[in-house]
């Protein structure tokens, strides 16, 4: 019997998800193909409205290995495992004779903890557990929250927290469920076998793909214990994230309120004198965060150090302690015993990181404003120790026994993919040596026709952007453009601050236009807002460069105030900076602009969501037209008409304002 083409199988499933078939779709399914057939690593950028997802799951399932895929974002898992894989499989069904099975697996804490919700949850300040349900008034928010957990608990068929919906606050749902460390095991759980995460687990054995999520990935590759199956293939989507996730769970942090939550959960199950150690060490570090100054450590201060050493030892002592005593008179002494445990292991293992001192690691201390009230007075002190770099790690644990495809809309920056390759640890492209994974790298373009669609503006007459300094021309500028535009205008800020000080300008100087800032709703509810009314803008920081997607007519303009380079005293971004230089390379390209490049491919892909939008990018920063980086910032960004005319910006937003308003 012949086997089935991948241009059937393509046209098969694309018709099953209502989509349409693309060029760049075909190319990219080609290409991630061969690279599966020849166990080889690819990276692929695939501009939006492309369908990448069916771009890989159809080359993927026509080879009958085991994928997993791995995304950063919820909504795409939820894409991939509510919509795309169903009626794929079932598309590819009579045309392979088989019909993959696939699951979504998380991190436990994800998943509702049966014991936990019916056991209780281990108190800090007493001996045994506390009945949540009982504890919490029920008609406050968190009573309310728990009492809809409960009966939730009787329907839900998976547990997993992204499937309660509405969703419940941060607070409510760590009343019902466990991280690793604290789970108890299947086997020692008189609830192991109705286990929610246990039952994942189970599923994905049996699964063809697994669909996870770059965080579960990395812990997968840093801590020995492998918790995904054994698989051949490995999709990462969402790559251009990849990085930041994997540093993120590789960063440890220290804090005043974790380390006196130890002593609270250690103190009832260990002697008096481990007990009183750990308080007098937990007291010694509180009082040095107390005084310490924010910034890059690059060396441990000796009382800080001390502190540090101090606390590691009696950690040691607790956790020796707490495995030989017993209790009996603790309710549910096993749980209290592992979450106490677990308490006392996280303190130790981060103090033992810091005062063990890696070259290869940052250390920084933090300080934030208090959240209010006695019990949050030391919340905003941090000691942080992240890697100065993940590449290593990455080509070591990703790059091996498995092809890997790497895909987002953005992954060439200033032309070429080497930028993003070096982030994971992978040499120059098509470079072989003992230790570099082969790659390649494949452009696909995008379906839509950027330089007819969209206008890249530069503001080339304002002035060059101070650090925190008054931007009124700025201002003035962002004005002018959104009364041409006619509102539409997603306004993207380098910091919180800066986005909040034009949201109060704006909102006094053009108050016919409804400006939305972002932190004033939830993120799900400023999108809605924004999509429904064309005459509304919406302003904000970081998740807005990366997570609007809003086709039509109400974004039809994307501001960016300034090139959002990390801050200079950015103890991570400074840290690989100086090292990048201190090896003969140029810092502040390979970082900085690096970083910023990112971001403003992710920002300018927001405006052209679909084959019928136009609009403006506006960049009112000059340094993108006047410095010498700007050219590799501009080869960044979608291929956009490039223009610093303030004039023709003007007439060409209000033509697309008229067009918009007569197609309403």
């Amino acid at each position: 019997m012949t086997q089935p083409s991948l241009p059937e199988l393509l046209h098969a499933a694309v018709t099953a998800v209502g989509g349409t078939e693309r060029p760049g779709q075909v190319a990219m399914a080609e290409a991630v193909a061969e690279a599966i057939d020849d166990g080889a690593h690819l990276l692929v950028q695939a501009g939006t409205g492309t369908g990448k997802s069916l771009g890989y799951l159809v080359p993927a399932l026509a080879h009958g290995e085991r994928v997993v895929v791995a995304t950063a974002t919820l909504a795409l898992q939820r894409q991939l495992v509510e919509r795309d894989l169903p009626r794929t499989v079932e598309a590819l069904h009579p045309i392979l004779r088989r019909r993959p099975e696939f699951a979504m697996l998380k991190g436990r804490s994800n998943y509702l903890c049966l014991h936990r919700l019916h056991e209780g949850v281990p108190q800090d300040e007493e001996e045994g557990l506390f009945d949540q349900f009982e504890a919490a008034a029920p008609t406050s928010k968190l009573g309310q929250d728990l009492l809809r957990l409960r009966d939730w608990s009787d329907e839900t068929e998976t547990g997993d927290r992204d499937d309660l919906t509405p969703g419940v606050s941060d607070r409510a749902w760590s009343q019902v469920s466990v991280s690793s460390r604290e789970c108890l095991g299947a086997t020692k759980c008189v609830y192991g076998a109705e286990c929610f995460a246990e039952a994942a687990r189970e599923r994905a054995k049996l699964a063809e793909v697994i669909v996870t999520n770059h965080a579960l990935l990395a812990i997968d590759a840093i801590e020995g214990a492998p918790v995904l199956p054994q698989h051949e293939v490995l999709i990462v989507d969402e790559a251009h994230e990849l990085v930041s996730r994997v540093t993120g769970v590789a960063t440890g942090e220290l804090t005043p309120g974790q380390v006196n939550r130890a002593v609270r959960r250690a103190a009832k199950l260990v002697n008096e004198k481990a007990a009183d150690q750990l308080q007098t060490a937990a007291e010694g570090f509180e009082r040095l965060m107390e005084l310490a100054l924010p910034g890059r450590l690059e060396e441990i201060p000796e009382d800080l150090g001390y502190a540090l050493m101090a606390l590691r030892d009696a950690c040691r002592t607790v956790i020796s302690a707490i495995g030989s005593t017993r209790d009996k008179s603790v309710q549910d002494e096993d749980a209290v015993r592992k979450q106490a445990l677990a308490s006392v292991e996280s303190v130790h293992d981060v103090a033992e990181r810091i005062t063990h001192g890696s070259e290869w690691d940052v250390v920084w201390y933090e300080r934030h404003e208090p959240r209010g009230g006695a019990a949050y007075r030391h919340s905003g002190a941090s000691l942080r120790v992240a890697p100065m770099s993940v590449s290593g790690l990455l080509r070591e644990k990703l790059f091996t026994d498995r092809s890997v495809v790497l895909t987002s809309a953005t992954l060439k920056l200033g032309g070429d993919f080497n930028g993003v390759g070096a982030s994971l640890g992978l040499g120059p492209e098509g470079a072989e040596g003992d230790d570099l994974p082969l790659w390649k790298g494949v452009d696909v373009g995008s379906p839509f026709d950027y330089p007819r669609q969209g206008i890249l503006y530069v503001a080339k007459h304002l002035a060059r952007p101070a650090r925190d300094g008054d931007r009124k021309d700025m201002l003035d500028e962002l004005t002018e453009l959104i009364q041409a535009a006619g509102g539409r205008t997603l306004g993207l800020f380098s910091s919180m601050r800066a986005a909040q000080l034009a949201a109060e300008d704006l909102r006094s100087r053009i108050p016919e236009y409804p400006i939305l800032l972002q932190g004033e709703e939830t993120l799900g509810e400023l999108i809605k807002n924004f999509a429904a009314d064309p005459r509304t803008c919406l302003f904000g920081t970081l998740s807005l460069w990366q997570g609007v997607d809003v086709p039509g007519p109400s974004c039809q303009l994307v501001v960016m105030d300034k090139i959002p380079f990390p801050r200079p005293d950015e103890p991570l971004m400074s840290a690989r900076q100086k090292a990048v230089e201190e090896a003969g390379g140029n810092g502040f390209m390979a970082v900085a602009a690096t970083h910023a490049a990112l971001l403003m491919a992710q920002g300018a892909g927001r405006l052209v969501r679909a084959s019928g939008d136009r609009g403006v990018v506006a960049v009112l920063d000059p340094r993108l037209a006047t410095a010498r980086y700007g050219s590799y910032l501009k080869a960044s960004m979608p291929d956009f008409w490039y223009t610093t005319d303030r004039n023709q910006v003007r007439k060409s937003l209000a033509a697309i304002d008229a067009a918009a308003k007569q197609a309403d």
